[in-house]
């Protein structure tokens, strides 16, 4: 076992880490492996504060991992849970105090919280020692709340949660929580920029972007594993690629009302107008400062263009328009196969996927069955068929993602 100066250096370490982190969800992914990796847990939860309720974020167990075949991802449960006494992750946000248990099937019956087998019975998995900490700001906020689960010994076997555990994770909350506070407000910025969107198309909501980037990350997570890049390389492009597919239609709002809202077909004139929201979505990050603003251009730029060269703008230039590879008639030649940069030809899907299976005033959502084949059907033409691959290897995270982000009312 490492010593307690060892974990604490080992959460200094992960602070700065953290730190570089931009994306909500990401930052949160990480934050729940860090926690558990520095007290050596086999499990864990982290929940996010929404109102009244905590909402399940991510949740990790290794056991239940190590049954998967390789390559595949723990699925979980998207629930939420009151801010009470009842519940031990309840009973931390409420407080706003850490909860250490180190049997949860031994509370105390004095105890105000308790414990509910159901996902034990359901998995086959024994939980056993919990160490549960609110996600509290300075001002005495509640964000969230960690949840780590079953600590495990030198050979493997399940522990209690000691005394120097509580204080290292604690420490490394109270850090994590200063991090999330700025993550937090990186996505308030994006959804408003977004908002800005869906004020002029109203399919361009909050619930719809956060889909598109989680699915574009997903499939972005399966294609990275299996070419083999470094895990820092895919964690920072995750970060990222989850940012700037938020906005890949952010150039709607330089299109006239006229035509964004208009109910029926568009003309051929109003079409190729339309289409130039990419590259007014691309100008947006012409003056780049960051990964992101490259990131964001590509995506802007490139999500409407199809394998086989058929899609738009096609060759351009984006800080100009120029055409740069014309037909005969002065168009722009549309960029073919793997002249489309990875992460326009990623969320090319993602927002097909999801405008396939989304209900506008124009369509009915289709079903899950008849999206999946159309997106066969497009494989090779419209979509990178090794993208399409993992695609699908990746849908159980996919529709993780879907109910994650359901529109609300």
């Amino acid at each position: 076992m490492h010593s307690s100066a060892d974990k604490l250096r080992s959460v200094i370490t992960l602070d700065s880490e953290l730190n570089k982190i931009q994306d909500v969800d990401v930052l949160l992914e990480n934050i729940l492996t860090e926690a558990r990796r520095v007290v050596n847990a086999d499990a864990g939860s982290i929940y996010i504060r929404q109102g009244d309720e905590l909402s399940v974020s991510y949740a990790q167990n290794d056991t239940k991992s190590a049954e998967l075949p390789p390559g595949e991802k723990l699925i979980y449960n998207i629930f939420r849970i009151p801010i009470d006494t009842k519940t031990i992750s309840g009973y931390a946000a409420h407080s706003g105090e850490a909860v250490n248990i180190s049997d949860v099937y031994h509370i105390p019956k004095n105890a105000p919280y308790g414990f509910d087998p159901y996902y034990d019975t359901k998995s086959g998995y024994k939980t056993t020692s919990m160490l549960t900490l609110p996600l509290k700001t300075n001002m005495g906020d509640i964000l969230g709340v960690l949840q780590i689960i079953n600590g495990l010994d030198a050979q493997g076997n399940v522990r209690p949660f000691d005394r120097d555990d509580e204080l290292v994770v604690t420490h490394f909350a109270s850090n994590a929580t200063v991090t999330l506070q700025r993550a937090q407000m990186t996505r308030a910025i994006l959804l408003r920029m977004t908002k800005m969107a869906e004020l002029r198309d109203p399919k361009e909501t909050g619930p719809h972007v956060n889909r598109v980037a989680g699915y574009a990350v997903e499939i972005y997570d399966r294609w990275a594993r299996k070419t083999g890049l470094p895990e820092r390389q895919i964690s920072r492009n995750r970060d990222t690629l989850r940012m700037a597919a938020m906005l890949h239609d952010v150039g709607k709002v330089a299109i006239s009302d006229s035509i964004l809202k208009k109910p029926g077909r568009f003309t051929s004139e109003e079409r190729q107008i339309m289409q130039q929201h990419t590259l007014f979505g691309a100008q947006l990050f012409t003056d780049k400062q960051s990964e992101f603003d490259d990131m964001a251009q590509i995506v802007a730029l490139n999500h409407h263009e199809n394998w086989d060269g058929t899609g738009y703008p096609g060759h351009i230039d984006p800080y100009t328009g120029e055409v740069l590879q014309a037909h005969p008639d002065g168009s722009a030649v549309g960029k073919k196969g793997e002249e489309i940069p990875l992460y326009g030809r990623i969320v090319a899907i993602a927002d097909v996927y999801d405008a396939l299976r989304s209900q506008r005033v124009y369509k009915d959502a289709w079903t899950e069955e008849e999206t999946l084949e159309e997106l066969h059907k497009l494989s090779g033409s419209k979509f990178d068929p090794e993208l399409i691959k993992c695609f699908f290897e990746a849908l159980p995270s996919i529709n993780t993602v879907s109910r994650k982000y359901e529109e609300q009312g």
